[in-house]
């Protein structure tokens, strides 16, 4: 049976694995200048990937209306010396917005391969993707992220905290930017 086992917390980040392709991350923004409920939409998404273009190779997304956006991500080729694919994402995302709380809630798409991806790169099939924002005061909003990969993926143990040392670096870099609005 697994137990949740942390593997990176720093700088109000934390990752964690829940279960055998279940992951946690958990962090909050603050500014007490700008309200961040205002950007908490599919641009912020798109943020999030611009402000790391050494992270991700290629970013496409297609917002189709307020509430549904088709992304593809194609990550640079971290793993390439060790044999392994490059990897890529292609997500059918919608975004619900209760009172006090907005969801991004995500899973892969299947069945077709987006155009531009290379022959040899891999779909990161995500089961389910959950970005959960808490809304604690309009300047202060609270990020959980579930993260729930298709059960016969297979993600190498030495890979899990080099995936939460690249999770941090995006988080420090999109909280340094949402706290200086």
């Amino acid at each position: 049976m697994d137990t949740e086992l942390l593997l990176i917390e720093k700088d109000g980040f934390k990752f964690s694995r829940e279960t055998k392709n279940h992951y946690k991350m958990n962090f909050s923004m603050e500014n007490k200048k700008f309200d961040l409920t205002k950007i908490i939409d599919f641009k912020l998404i798109k943020l999030i990937y611009d402000l790391n273009n050494d992270i991700y190779e290629k970013v496409d997304m297609n917002i189709l209306n307020e509430n549904e956006a088709i992304v593809t991500l194609l990550m640079k080729h971290f793993f390439e010396d060790l044999g392994l694919p490059q990897k890529f994402s292609y997500v059918h995302m919608k975004k619900i917005v209760e009172e006090r709380r907005i969801w991004f809630k995500s899973s892969s798409i299947k069945n077709i391969r987006p155009e531009g991806m290379p022959e040899e790169a891999e779909l990161m099939k995500i089961q389910e993707l959950i970005t959960i924002c808490d809304i604690i005061t309009p300047h202060n909003i609270q990020f959980s992220l579930n993260i729930i990969f298709d059960p016969n993926t297979y993600i190498p143990v030495f890979a899990e905290k080099m995936v939460g040392l690249i999770l941090n670096k995006i988080f420090k870099r999109v909280k340094l930017f949402m706290e200086n609005i």
